[in-house]
């Protein structure tokens, strides 16, 4: 029967991380197993919230840019995230959305090269896919769409750039990092990659898998809040040789000095765009430092007893759903998916349940394995209200089929 709940309490209390709990807003009684989509609420942003918006706003007003260090927030939570992800502090840069930061990227990277050729794989989040479309297009490319286990056969001499995320949003496959980037710098490719579904959960070595571009979702499993800000990473010997294609004032080497000529700014503060966002560059920072004083690696272990634990209680309990997650640690991120054709309904009947997870198109269930705040017992609690729901066939209930905008 997997994991009995007496033991699912026994191994909470023997957790390391416990404490961690403590450093999030989470709801009794509510299991949230969607942190690989919004985050929780850490607790010290409220209050960090209250501080930037009554006293540096409010008292300080525009002097804040001076006196309370806004204008260097991007900067100062890129070295933040940079030990994250592997990475010096100078490569590391928060701005914009993801999305925005993916084409900043491809389109100044296509243009150190006139090969043709867009890589990507097929099933890529979609955002990635229509951004690179519209990159495609501006730089008059072929955007070459092709199955995940074609990609590495498909690097050739006509391969300007290659994206791919990292670990895949719905199935929770994992790239070789270092493989694939190896496998394109020797076809002379450069490799953008997407960490949306990786930093704060999946241990990250940029720098020593030889990474070179990278872009992040600030409101996952760092927990910065809905839309946050994003992050890009470019490694410190390409930086002179990219200018971003958006050219704002906060890229410019002196924004100060309104001029008309545009002149980019040193290192990767060229990728700036426009004024940053401070209300969201101060949640993100608050959901950057719960990760203070512990090191992913024992993070990472503690995603990979919470994935053992849910796999075979799962596997036990609820025989209806097919895990499409890997099962070996070294192919999948920190969160597990489960293909059940009413999966949507089920999806909603477990919220109803006081169970968070999401559904992803067209019959996907995901659960967000978050180490900082989860917990064994709150696995052991899902599947279990899980297996009742599916054993009575409550999802087929009509209100489980609305759906609204977000699904």
């Amino acid at each position: 029967m997997g994991l009995t709940h007496a033991e699912a309490v026994a191994a909470d209390a023997a957790d390391p991380l416990r404490p961690l709990r403590d450093r999030f807003h989470l709801p009794d009684g509510l299991i949230y197993l969607d942190g690989n989509s919004l985050g929780a609420l850490p607790r010290s942003a409220v209050a960090h919230q209250q501080e930037v918006v009554r006293r540096q706003w409010g008292d300080s007003l525009i002097r804040s840019w001076n006196v309370h260090g806004w204008i260097d927030a991007p900067q100062r939570l890129g070295a933040k995230i940079a030990p994250l992800i592997g990475a010096k502090p100078n490569e590391v840069i928060v701005s914009d959305s993801t999305s925005v930061n993916l084409f900043k990227l491809l389109a100044a990277a296509a243009r150190l090269s006139e090969r043709p050729s867009l890589l990507s794989e097929s099933g890529n989040f979609h955002t990635d896919l229509h951004i690179a479309s519209g990159v495609a297009d501006l730089m008059r490319m072929r955007l070459d769409i092709v199955p995940r286990d074609k990609v590495e056969e498909r690097i050739g001499s006509d391969t300007n750039l290659l994206l791919l995320t990292h670990v895949h949003y719905k199935t929770g496959d994992r790239f070789d990092m270092e493989a694939v980037t190896r496998r394109a710098r020797s076809s002379g490719a450069f490799t953008v990659w997407d960490l949306s579904h990786s930093v704060g959960a999946v241990p990250l070595h940029l720098n020593a898998a030889g990474a070179e571009l990278a872009v992040g979702c600030g409101y996952k499993y760092l927990n910065g809040g809905p839309g946050a800000p994003a992050f890009l990473y470019i490694a410190e010997h390409l930086q002179a040789q990219l200018v971003s294609p958006l050219r704002g004032w906060m890229g410019h080497a002196e924004p100060f000095a309104f001029t008309d000529n545009y002149v980019p700014a040193r290192g990767i503060d060229r990728f700036l765009a426009g004024t940053p966002p401070i209300l969201g560059l101060a949640a993100l920072e608050s959901g950057v430092e719960t990760f203070e004083g512990v090191s992913l690696e024992r993070l990472w272990a503690k995603s990979i007893a919470l994935f053992d634990v849910i796999h075979g209680l799962v596997e036990a309990r609820c025989p209806q759903l097919e895990c499409i997650t890997p099962r070996g640690p070294e192919q999948r991120g920190s969160h597990i998916s489960f293909r059940h054709p009413n999966a949507f309904e089920l999806c909603q009947a477990l919220i109803a349940d006081r169970v968070i997870g999401d559904f992803r198109a067209p019959d996907v269930i995901r659960f967000g394995l978050t180490p900082l705040y989860l917990g064994f017992e709150d696995l052991w609690h899902a599947v279990d209200r899980m297996a009742a729901i599916l054993d009575s066939g409550r999802w087929r209930e009509p209100r489980f089929a609305v759906r609204g905008k977000v699904t």
